[in-house]
C-alpha cells in the first residue's frame, strides 16, 4: 500500500521525547508500556528496548475487549518466553487494571527484596509509563488515578513537566512529557496503525485502507463480520476486494446516482464498525508473523 508510506511522524519530535525518556528514566525502577492489543507489533515503538536497556518492564496490552482472547494469550505467552510480564486490560472501562500494582510486584521482587535487606520496610517502586499517540496513555492514566484517587503533582526533575501519580502505599508513577512515535520502515505498520484509526483518515486513501481491511477479512472470516453483512452465500476468498466493497456498500444500500455505489462512504462504514469492534474481536498481528 503505496500510501502509506508517505505518513511520517515528525523526527525532530522524536529526538526530542527520546531524550526526554532517557533523563527520566534515572528517576524510576521500571517501565510500563502501553500498546494496542489488536496490533501488538505496530502499535510499539521500535527503538524503546535499546532506551531502556535492563529496566525492568510491564506491557499493558490495551483494548484488549477487541482483540481475539485467543490470540491476546498467545503473546502475553510469547512476552514471557522473553522474560517480560504482560497483562490484558481495557483503559475505558477498567478491565484488569486492578492487576498493574501485583504485576509491577511481581517484575520489582528482586529490587524490593535487595532494598529490605538494606533496612528499607517498605521501599516505593517508582514506575515510568511509555506509549505512542493514541494507544491509550492517557485513557489508563485517568482511569488508574480515578481507581486508586492519586495524587497528581509537578515535582522538580531531569525534565520540566514531569507528572507523578501515586497509586498506592508503595507505587509512584511517572508520565513522560513526550510519547513515542512509531516508525514507518515497514508500509504494513502504517497500514495497520490506521486500520485502528491511530492515523488520521485524511492522510489516507480511505478506499484503498478499507480494500485492504477487506483483504484480512475475507481470509479470516469473523462470525460477526460475515452475520453483520450478510455475506453467508459470498465465496470470499475467491471475491476481490473492491468487488466486496461494492457487495457490502450494496448491502447497506449506499447508492448514488445512476445506482452506482458509494464506495467511498461504504469504506468509511467498513472502518468505523471494525474500530467500534462490531465485526467481532480480531487481532491484526500474531507472535508468529502470520496474519491469521
Amino acid at each position: 500500500m503505496s500510501e502509506m508510506q508517505n505518513i511520517q511522524w515528525f523526527p525532530g519530535h522524536m529526538t526530542k521525547t527520546k531524550r526526554q525518556i532517557q533523563a527520566s528514566l534515572k528517576l524510576v525502577d521500571a517501565v510500563a508500556e502501553i500498546i494496542d492489543a489488536r496490533i501488538p507489533v505496530s502499535s510499539r515503538n521500535p527503538d524503546l528496548n535499546k532506551l531502556i536497556q535492563n529496566k525492568p518492564r510491564v506491557i499493558l496490552m490495551n483494548k484488549c475487549d477487541m482483540a481475539n482472547r485467543t490470540a491476546t494469550k498467545m503473546w502475553i505467552d510469547h512476552y514471557a518466553s522473553q522474560g517480560v510480564t504482560a497483562i490484558a486490560v481495557d483503559c475505558k472501562s477498567g478491565r484488569n487494571l486492578n492487576k498493574f500494582p501485583s504485576a509491577v510486584d511481581s517484575v520489582m521482587r528482586e529490587r524490593i527484596e535487595r532494598l529490605k535487606a538494606k533496612g528499607m520496610k517498605n521501599p516505593t517502586m517508582r514506575i515510568m509509563i511509555v506509549g505512542i499517540p493514541n494507544v491509550g496513555k492517557s485513557s489508563f492514566i485517568n482511569k488508574i488515578a480515578k481507581q486508586n484517587r492519586a495524587k497528581v503533582e509537578d515535582r522538580p526533575g531531569v525534565t520540566r513537566g514531569n507528572q507523578w501519580f501515586t497509586i498506592s502505599k508503595n507505587l509512584e508513577m511517572l508520565d513522560t512529557p513526550g510519547v513515542l512515535w512509531p516508525r514507518f520502515d515497514d508500509k504494513i505498520v502504517g497500514e495497520h496503525l490506521a486500520f485502528t484509526g491511530a492515523v488520521k483518515d485524511q492522510v489516507i486513501d480511505i478506499e484503498l485502507l478499507a480494500v485492504r481491511l477487506l483483504d484480512f477479512l475475507k481470509k479470516l472470516k469473523p462470525e460477526e463480520f460475515v452475520a453483520r453483512f450478510k455475506l453467508e452465500n459470498t465465496d470470499l476468498e475467491n471475491t476481490d476486494s473492491y468487488e466486496l466493497l461494492h457487495i457490502i456498500g450494496k448491502k447497506r444500500g449506499m447508492l448514488i446516482s445512476g445506482g452506482e455505489i458509494d464506495t467511498e462512504r461504504a469504506a468509511i462504514m467498513l472502518l468505523d464498525e471494525f474500530r467500534a469492534g462490531r465485526l467481532g474481536r480480531i487481532t491484526v498481528e500474531m507472535p508468529n508473523g502470520e496474519l491469521k
